[in-house]
């Protein structure tokens, strides 16, 4: 896949795309919702509450004289209370019949007086009216369709020695409009909001998804056969980390495919040298020296150790591919580790003389019971014998040495030898690795020290390798009984 073509594509046909978008919209709608419910149950109440209490303080010092006067012989006072409301009052008498009828401090004529014949009706009516009976003053808010458009007021007094009632009625027609504009305000808001986090939400959705889009193209091109493609992004999240390791993931396929040529190489020449000898000697024994005893004998005998050598390559290539998948069992059983280093050593003798090496065996005792599958320790033993006979030069000396750690058992393979470059040391273990051996003999299909740690770590075992003063050093340790 393109990455270039991936980033020309709609955001909209990823889904990922739509459902961060969606989400986002989800919080958008949430956030608009909120607001008008808060303009709707607190706003607007708070506007009524605001109103009412400016209303009640200007009428708070009149009606304190209305519990002392009679509105009968003091018409200023009656103006006065009128102006206060800025909107129409009527002074009722005990019967319920309207006395008179004010509007912002002027009294109206009788025509309006029966005007308002409907509201006398359905104010007499009311529950607040009893209350005013009772001598109790009344204040509540008239709603047309939820929406309040008066605060009607309702006070007792004295008209003409008589038990009366006033009865104020302030429009709200200007709080309405205040909060009708606010409503139109937040519309326009919540339609600009709605829109402005479309756009971004979209933005930021395929700016969210566009690393991912480009990692999907690197492993897309990865699985085609593409090694050497990266993502090349740097970011310092939890996709950055995703671009590294799909990073380290191409230098690791990179590797591998070096590998792979490697051990195809290595294996083709390691197998077509025996065969060759094999081939060549056999047609010597045939044809030439068929009837010389020790000439044949000589001949038979390279003959059967290539075979051998051929036999231990195609094992230890079996042995390593079938407990990577799981096939083979360990079959552990108590054993002396000391007899089991002591018969390597001795099968190696026979490599070690063509060369002149020597093998030193050091050990404290000779009695290490170790429980372990003899049959895997002896061939890990075998790869390190064989590894360091590689690289160990002629009439050189290598160090078997056994030796106590605390509560472990320490078996090391000691060469000289020139050591180990620090950054290979990581990777010596890896299968079909020859970077240790440069300078060496190169015998061998380059799995045995894979073959080393695989079968130790099936017997929970540490190992390494430590290069000082000249010697390599490849040592495992074993619990103690």
């Amino acid at each position: 896949m393109n990455i270039s073509k991936i980033r020309k594509r709609s955001p909209f046909r990823s889904k990922i795309v739509v459902r961060l978008w969606l989400i986002m919209m989800v919080l958008v709608v949430l956030s608009v919702a909120f607001m008008w419910v808060v303009q709707i149950f607190l706003f607007q109440q708070n506007y009524v509450n605001a109103t009412v209490s400016e209303v009640e303080s200007r009428l708070e010092p009149i009606m304190e004289e209305l519990k002392i006067k009679d509105l009968a012989n003091n018409e200023q006072m009656i103006l006065s209370l009128s102006k206060a409301t800025n909107g129409k009052m009527m002074v009722i008498d005990g019967d319920g019949k309207l006395i008179s009828l004010y509007s912002a401090g002027h009294k109206l004529d009788t025509q309006s007086m029966a005007d308002m014949s409907g509201f006398i009706k359905y104010l007499k009516e009311s529950q607040e009216y009893q209350q005013i009976l009772l001598g109790k003053s009344y204040h509540k808010i008239v709603r047309y369709n939820t929406e309040p458009i008066a605060l009607e007021i309702g006070i007792p007094v004295s008209y003409g020695n008589r038990q009366a009632s006033v009865v104020l009625y302030h429009s709200l027609d200007q709080l309405h409009t205040v909060l009708q504009i606010n409503r139109n305000q937040l519309v326009m808001l919540s339609i600009i909001l709605t829109l402005a986090a479309a756009m971004v939400a979209a933005l930021l959705s395929r700016r969210f998804v566009k690393p991912i889009r480009i990692i999907k193209g690197t492993v897309d091109k990865l699985a085609k056969g593409e090694l050497t493609a990266t993502p090349g992004l740097s970011l310092n999240d939890e996709l950055g980390q995703l671009s590294d390791s799909v990073e380290e993931l191409s230098q690791a396929l990179q590797r591998v495919d070096i590998l792979r040529k490697e051990v195809i190489a290595n294996v083709s020449h390691e197998l077509r040298s025996p065969l060759a000898l094999i081939r060549g000697y056999a047609e010597m024994v045939r044809d030439i020296n068929w009837r010389e005893d020790e000439k044949r004998n000589e001949n038979l005998n390279l003959i059967i150790q290539e075979a051998g050598r051929m036999s231990e390559m195609v094992s230890d290539i079996m042995d390593y591919s079938q407990l990577q998948a799981g096939y083979i069992q360990l079959k552990k059983d108590w054993y002396n580790l000391y007899e089991i280093v002591e018969s390597e050593i001795a099968n190696c003798e026979q490599s070690t003389a063509e060369y002149g090496i020597t093998i030193r065996l050091e050990s404290t005792r000779n009695d290490i019971p170790v429980q372990v599958d003899a049959m895997k320790i002896c061939q890990v033993m075998r790869n390190l014998m064989n590894n360091a006979i590689n690289h160990t030069a002629d009439e050189g000396i290598i160090s078997v040495v056994i030796e106590n750690l605390n509560s472990k058992i320490r078996v090391s393979v000691i060469n000289p030898g020139e050591p180990i470059p620090e950054e290979d040391r990581s990777i010596i273990w890896e299968r079909y690795q020859r970077s240790q051996h440069q300078g060496g003999r190169k015998k061998g299909t380059g799995i045995g020290l894979s073959i080393v740690s695989t079968f130790l770590t099936a017997h929970n075992m540490q190992y390494g390798v430590d290069c000082e003063n000249g010697l390599t050093s490849f040592w495992f340790e074993c619990s103690r009984m």
